[in-house]
């Protein structure tokens, strides 16, 4: 049964022991909590994964979706800060837009709360300062739908159903655009440590802007290269899953306050 806490913020798809470290997650543009449904079921109860929910879509539909990865980054961060059940040991994994709108808050956890994330791990995502030229969001429909279906995100099939595409392509263009007119230079950088997760044939992320986000923390960086696109991420999930649990099952890298 899915539970919702600090507002709208926060899924927990399964239970975990109250000790167990949390791993928070954040969906591509376009995507849901529900997308880490699996993650959750994979990695309880010894990871409590809480899944994020941008507004703008699933039961938060009615809501305007947020402008900015600031804004958004800065919703996520109070949601956080209010959970009672947090705790110090506290990871971070996003995936595409996710990666980034992850950095945001773990940039937010350690300047606000003093609070040091275990680990960030970022997955199909260029580091923050590698900017390129893109407008996806000024496509239209069709030219959007196009993209999407390029990346191997989306089910083609869902769009063509106009009631479909009326009710996801608000959203999924705002994240676009939000991740378009993303701005961050190279001297920015956190204190956790970073684990790099990119698809050999990924069209966003080329292995040098993969390698680049060693410049934004001033602790260490593993990047682990797999086959695929994009979303690499689900054909991989069990070797994704695997360095995850590993890596938060070592108490010697904790995190502190």
């Amino acid at each position: 049964m899915t539970s919702i806490t600090a507002g709208a913020w926060i899924r927990r798809y399964h239970s975990a022991a109250a000790d167990a470290p949390r791993l928070v997650c954040f969906p591509h543009a376009g995507g849901s909590a529900s997308f880490y449904f699996r993650h959750s079921a994979a990695l309880a109860p010894a990871v409590a994964v809480l899944a994020v929910q941008y507004p703008g879509r699933m039961e938060r539909h009615d809501e305007p979706c947020t402008g900015s990865v600031a804004d958004l980054a800065d919703g996520i961060f109070e949601a956080l800060a209010a959970l009672p059940d947090l705790g110090d040991d506290v990871s971070l994994f996003g995936h595409s837009m996710g990666a980034t709108v992850a950095f945001e808050v773990v940039r937010r956890l350690e300047d606000r709360l003093g609070h040091i994330p275990r680990r960030l791990f970022v997955s199909g995502r260029r580091a923050p300062s590698r900017r390129r030229e893109e407008r996806v969001h000024t496509l239209d429909d069709d030219g959007l739908v196009a993209e999407l279906t390029a990346l191997d995100g989306s089910d083609s099939r869902v769009f063509a159903d106009p009631e479909m595409r009326a009710l996801l392509l608000p959203a999924i263009r705002n994240d676009y655009r939000a991740i378009e007119t993303y701005r961050c230079t190279p001297d920015v950088t956190i204190s956790a440590p970073i684990t790099v997760l990119t698809g050999t044939n990924d069209p966003t992320t080329t292995p040098d802007e993969a390698d680049a986000w060693r410049g934004h923390t001033t602790a260490g960086v593993t990047v682990h290269t797999m086959t695929g696109g994009h979303f690499f991420l689900n054909e991989h999930r069990p070797a994704v899953l695997d360095i995850v649990a590993r890596l938060l099952s070592a108490r010697d890298g904790a995190p502190h306050r």
